[in-house]
């Protein structure tokens, strides 16, 4: 409900990830915010390969949420169900905003994402995955998308003596709606660095090896090749985190696979005042630029409506554009028209993996942190 102390409508934001902050920040200023997630700080996902590599990186990912807004609470907690705008806490707790933004995100396989809620648990479990590393000769990445991709890179930067193969289904890395341009690129520089391909056959089954440990790995392909390695990484398994509407009112407007169906509006269908961005939402592809995008639209449509001026703007999907570091000096990517090579990636990405951008929002001295 609205603030009757400050007169301010009242926004409740689901997920503290990139979408999240962002739209946070920028609300904190018009509304009266309160930004529910489980962990006790952000974790800058975009460096998490750079950190496994080089754990120095650690002290630079993990933003805590308490320095996010200066008016608005940060409530370390997580919604167990959403009926409506009514939201249900596992504390118990329950909150009924005026305005809802559903920006739970998406799991993915560790250390790409981290699943423990501390921070020093976190950075206990990363350093473990680079002491790992470091005793292994053979490292086995699977999965030839971006994140396998950037993460055969770091290691070879940094390792450049561990063999690194990939291997994937696919008949060629980075499916999706790329230019083969892109693809032959990174083949190229994937090759300058001695990482093998492995691709176009399945694997008869996943290591019994933990992923991300120090362990024998030695796997079958269906095409009766054998990968043999000391470690191996998942580089595969999105699943979005929407569990909360199951039971719900809302649970209708979850697709097949988990997503939730947004409109043009990005707000859920048939919802006059819930939304929904980034990896939750089946708008575009889960990519953390892509999620700050859609939270500057989500913010502007809650503001409109919120100030009743101005009309509500439509989302455009974005264009395929990408960039995959390898290593802080290598990778390729497609911005504006054309394959980016090396140099520019490394400039845009390689180097500083955008920490500072983001260590930017986390400035505030909070009036209120909950």
């Amino acid at each position: 409900m609205t603030d009757t102390s400050t007169g301010r409508a009242s926004v409740v934001i689901l997920g503290g990830g990139y979408g999240g902050i962002n739209a946070a920040k920028a609300l904190d200023d018009v509304a009266d915010v309160t930004l529910v997630d489980p962990r006790e700080a952000f974790v800058h996902n975009v460096a998490a390969w750079r950190a496994l590599v080089e754990p120095e990186w650690l002290d630079r990912i993990f933003l805590p949420y308490g320095q996010l807004l200066a008016r608005g609470r940060f409530v370390r907690d997580r919604a167990v169900a959403v009926d409506g705008r009514r939201v249900t806490l596992a504390s118990g707790d329950v909150l009924e905003p005026d305005y809802l933004v559903l920006a739970t995100g998406s799991s993915y396989p560790f250390p790409a994402k981290v699943e423990e809620l501390d921070v020093a648990s976190a950075r206990s479990r990363v350093r473990a995955a680079h002491e790992a590393l470091l005793g292994a000769d053979r490292a086995l990445i699977v999965g030839a998308g971006p994140a396998g991709l950037e993460l055969a890179g770091e290691i070879k930067a940094f390792f450049p003596d561990k063999e690194v193969t990939i291997a994937d289904i696919s008949e060629d890395i980075l499916t999706g709606p790329y230019d083969q341009d892109l693809r032959d690129e990174l083949r190229r520089q994937l090759a300058a660095l001695g990482v093998e391909l492995r691709l176009g056959s399945a694997l008869s089954e996943l290591p019994g090896t933990p992923p991300a440990t120090l362990g024998p790995v030695r796997i079958a392909t269906q095409d009766g090749q054998e990968l043999v390695a000391d470690i191996w990484f998942r580089a595969f398994g999105v699943h979005p985190h929407s569990e909360y509407l199951a039971d719900g009112s809302l649970s209708d407007r979850r697709d097949e696979r988990g997503y939730v169906r947004v409109d043009e509006h990005l707000r859920l269908a048939g919802e006059t005042q819930i939304f929904a961005l980034g990896d939750v939402a089946d708008a575009d592809r889960d990519m953390a630029g892509i999620a700050s995008a859609q939270a500057k639209l989500v913010v502007a449509n809650i503001t409109a409506l919120i100030t009743g001026a101005g009309e509500l703007a439509g989302y455009d999907r974005f264009p395929p554009m990408i960039a995959i570091p390898l290593g802080p000096e290598g990778g390729a990517g497609f911005i504006g028209d054309g394959v980016a090579g090396a140099a520019t990636i490394a400039e845009l990405k390689g180097r500083h993996m955008i920490v500072d951008r983001y260590a930017e929002l986390f400035d505030a001295v909070p009036d209120v942190v909950g």
